[in-house]
């Protein structure tokens, strides 16, 4: 692997300095040639003094240049390295599974855990990853060889098939690395809850493990309650209510798949999938429908997919958030709770707030907000990049 030089233009050294990962196009004075590097070469950062302040690696097919790796010269990249920080990760969330409660976990949080690219999550004795960007995928082979001597899992996957890849310049890839997967489920706890994650064709590494703290407060809200479950994938909440008290839970979602592990998931957890509903639409569609037979819940959840990927969406995603958010506060009774959340990284939780802030207006809603949401603390924000903060929402009453 080759090493070259960025060099920073005048002013742009202070984000880097201040602990950002991310060295965008637009504050790089000098950089290699694109013949002369490789996409996941590792490069040393200087400001425009020629001073060293930082390391990482490079791929001039992305915007952002150079994820940043470390800011002591003294440290260099390697299997070592990495192995290090792996273990650092995987030691921090020990006590989330201390109690045995809970067997999903998210132990690598990609840029939260000093790891840009790299997301591992385990699911009981399942291990799942995903390499995101160049620079990660110059280190498969040592990530795989470091996972399976961490961890000793039953099985090993690769879920490095997600959309983003090709901004590197990478090809989506899935693979089995060790053991025997069958039909490519697992079954682990949450919260005492069972669940299966489809680990090798569900969305991301096999499931949303981020929604772990809502899940379980939105429940104890649940008892005796309707409840609207938009979004539902394959239940998650639903069965959180169920345990909470709930009396009828109507599931929506456009994925039969996911809907059918949603009754597995109630059924294995005790409960009778035939009392609640299960319903393969279009969300918008059918809060219009529900809006227009005048049909009124106690509990809606709203957790939709992500909405914005560049900022050049942003107007039409905070018209489709605002637009979801109207239709479910017309549909709650009085005294209603609303569990509304967004996981687009781009819209930060000021103007989400204000966007659902809007909706409560035109929906004539005066709403209270009962308690702020935010993703699983094995989904760590790091000060120093506040767009680790992508999971908000809020658990909301119609007063």
């Amino acid at each position: 692997m080759n090493h070259h030089t960025v060099v920073l233009n005048a002013g742009k050294e202070k984000p880097v300095l201040n602990g950002h990962p991310w060295i965008f196009s637009g504050a790089i004075k000098s950089e290699p040639k694109p013949q002369e590097s490789m996409p996941g070469d590792l490069v040393d950062v200087l400001d425009s003094k020629k001073q060293f302040i930082a390391r990482g690696y490079y791929n001039h097919l992305s915007q952002i240049r150079v994820r940043v790796l470390t800011r002591n010269a003294q440290e260099f990249i390697h299997e070592d390295f990495l192995k290090q920080r792996i273990s650092a990760s995987i030691a921090r969330r020990n006590h989330v599974l201390s109690n045995g409660l809970t067997t999903g976990v998210r132990l690598v949080a990609h840029e939260s855990d000093q790891l840009p690219g790299l997301v591992v999550d385990q699911f009981g004795a399942w291990v799942s990853f995903q390499i995101l960007t160049a620079g990660m995928d110059v280190w498969r082979k040592e990530i795989i060889k470091i996972l399976l001597e961490l961890l000793k899992p039953d099985v090993l996957i690769e879920r490095s098939d997600e959309a983003v890849r090709e901004k590197e310049g990478l090809k989506q890839h899935k693979q089995v690395h060790y053991g025997q997967i069958g039909d490519g489920s697992v079954q682990f706890l949450e919260n005492g809850i069972k669940f299966v994650a489809d680990v090798l064709n569900g969305h991301k590494t096999g499931f949303y493990l981020d929604q772990r703290d809502s899940r379980r407060i939105v429940g104890q809200y649940a008892k005796e309650k309707l409840v609207l479950n938009c979004f539902s994938y394959t239940g998650g909440f639903a069965v959180s209510c169920a345990q909470g008290g709930a009396t009828k839970i109507v599931n929506v979602d456009e994925s039969m798949p996911a809907l059918d592990i949603a009754r597995r998931h109630l059924s294995m957890n005790g409960f009778d999938p035939s009392q609640h509903e299960f319903l393969k639409a279009d969300v918008f569609s059918y809060l219009r429908e529900l809006r227009s037979k005048q049909q009124f819940f106690d509990m809606i959840i709203l957790d939709p997919p992500k909405f914005i990927t560049s900022t050049s969406q942003m107007d039409k995603a905070c018209r489709g958030y605002k637009d979801l958010n109207l239709l479910a506060m017309q549909l709650l009774r009085p005294g209603g709770l609303l569990a509304t959340f967004s996981c687009s990284g781009l819209i930060d939780r000021d103007l989400f707030q204000k966007v659902v802030f809007g909706a409560s207006v035109d929906a004539k809603s005066e709403m209270q907000i009962v308690q702020h949401l935010s993703q699983a603390e094995d989904h760590p924000v790091l000060l120093s990049f506040p767009e680790s903060m992508y999971l908000k929402g809020m658990l909301l009453r119609k007063v």
